[in-house]
């Protein structure tokens, strides 16, 4: 079995792939982007259809979007982390929470972010002056709305135990996102989660091998987590 893992250890979706590999401590091989090359000429820039991260490849089998990889990892290969429940219904709540943390609160949080950037398509091109103010705002509203109805859900609904795929999307997610717009004490659970999966091990070594980079979090990461 070879298994490459190709990303950068600061990217949230690579997080997302790196904490279902460490949960079943799969040997693998961590392949990093190359700092001074363009994404669009990298491997990944290559054989993923968006030019993105992270990209794993098995035996020479490609595959492409971070929640793919981490399905990927559950059917071939299989350990003691329960990465997608057993049961179809239980997997379906996985499922539609994996697409809630991605596309509404690291989809959000990237919006934010992206807003520094020159271009969204080559955010190698460098930093803006003066962010997109009606981006921000816009990112920020929509951060508000995907928090407040987690809260909600988390009231009411539990999730699958960690490490699942729900665990993948969401640590990355929520450590980001807190840095842009934090969760706050009006909502408890979410807090609280945020805090129960940055202490798992997996989660923890994702964010101790991230720190160097920090640097390039626009306009800077706070100092904290």
């Amino acid at each position: 079995m070879m298994l490459d893992l190709h990303g950068h250890l600061f990217s949230s979706y690579t997080w997302k792939a790196l904490i279902a590999l460490y949960a079943n401590e799969t040997p693998f091989t961590f392949v990093e982007m190359e700092g001074d090359k363009p994404l669009h000429q990298q491997f990944c820039g290559k054989v993923h259809p968006g030019g993105h991260i992270p990209v794993l490849v098995d035996d020479g089998n490609i595959v492409v979007e971070a929640t793919s990889i981490v399905e990927h990892l559950a059917v071939h290969h299989p350990g003691p982390a329960p990465l997608i429940p057993a049961h179809p219904a239980e997997a379906v709540v996985a499922r539609m929470m994996d697409r809630v943390f991605d596309n509404y609160v690291m989809g959000n949080m990237q919006r934010f972010v992206s807003s520094w950037f020159i271009s969204r398509d080559r955010p190698e091109q460098g930093l803006r002056e003066t962010p997109d103010a009606g981006e921000q705002d816009a990112a920020r509203m929509r951060l508000y709305q995907a928090y407040d109805w987690l809260e909600d859900w988390l009231g009411s609904n539990r999730l699958p135990p960690h490490i699942s795929l729900v665990s993948c999307a969401a640590a990355p997610s929520l450590f980001y996102a807190d840095w842009i717009e934090p969760i706050g004490a009006s909502r408890p659970r979410l807090a609280a989660l945020r805090t129960e999966l940055l202490a798992l091990p997996e989660v923890a070594r994702c964010i101790d091998d991230a720190r160097p980079y920090r640097e390039y979090f626009p306009p800077g990461a706070p100092d904290r987590d």
